[in-house]
């Protein structure tokens, strides 16, 4: 019975994903519902600045608390209706909360961790005993994993409070500006559009392609990591 009180505050968060997914809330935010309410959206943000803003930290909250792969949709919104500076203060204070929330609800629900851990986390147990500071950054700079799964990873771990809120904050944050500038640049590349619609072409303008690419370039860094430790592996085993 300790047991699945202990994981209460876990499965509420799951069932809350469940509920906001099926809810269709986050179809709202499709380049395709963007664009067709754009003026009524830029409206609203302009009556009420502060109260839009809030709104949309809570809903990003909510979405990385759960763990729902729909989070990138969230933040890809937020950059088309704030701007690139204001969607990334934004979007860092919810994707910290909501890392919090997550981490928070996990660690309780794992207790001591003295059970077998999984797969994923077995995996990362040996990088982490060894330099967690250096390791647990890494995690968070280098897209190994979904960010909702490295959270709770690091939540068996037992990785340090300071240390996980610091690394969620800064990793989360670098890759904020990338994402929230594509979502400023489908906006901005759609106002230059003479109709105004979403295609395929709003992705080829560089206000897009520029972020993309460095997206890009950050999820094959995972695999010149490996790469490079291969080979030093190697070489270590030649010399001895």
């Amino acid at each position: 019975m300790s047991r699945w009180r202990a994981a209460l505050p876990l499965v509420l968060l799951v069932l809350a994903g469940i509920v906001l997914f099926a809810s269709g809330s986050l179809h709202q935010l499709s380049p395709h519902q963007l664009v067709a309410h754009q003026a009524e959206l830029h409206t609203q943000i302009a009556s009420h600045p502060w109260l839009t803003r809030l709104a949309f930290i809570g809903l990003l909250t909510l979405t990385v608390a759960t763990g729902l792969p729909g989070t990138i949709v969230v933040i890809l919104a937020g950059g088309f209706a704030f701007g690139v500076v204001d969607a990334t203060v934004c979007s860092s204070i919810g994707l910290t909360l909501g890392s919090l929330v997550l981490y928070l609800a996990s660690r309780y629900a794992f207790g001591a961790g003295s059970r077998q851990p999984p797969a994923m986390v077995a995996k990362l147990h040996h990088g982490f005993e060894r330099h967690p500071v250096s390791y647990t950054l890494f995690l968070r700079f280098v897209p190994v994993a979904p960010f909702g799964l490295v959270t709770i990873c690091l939540a068996w771990l037992r990785c340090p409070l300071w240390l996980f809120l610091g690394a969620s904050w800064l990793g989360g944050t670098v890759s904020l500006i990338f994402e929230t500038s594509i979502g400023a640049g489908l906006g901005d590349a759609m106002a230059m559009s003479q109709g105004g619609s979403f295609g395929i072409g709003l992705f080829l303008h560089r206000e897009v392609l520029l972020p993309l690419g460095a997206i890009a370039l950050l999820a094959l860094l995972p695999l010149l990591v490996e790469r490079l430790t291969r080979r030093r592996r190697q070489g270590t085993r030649r010399s001895g």
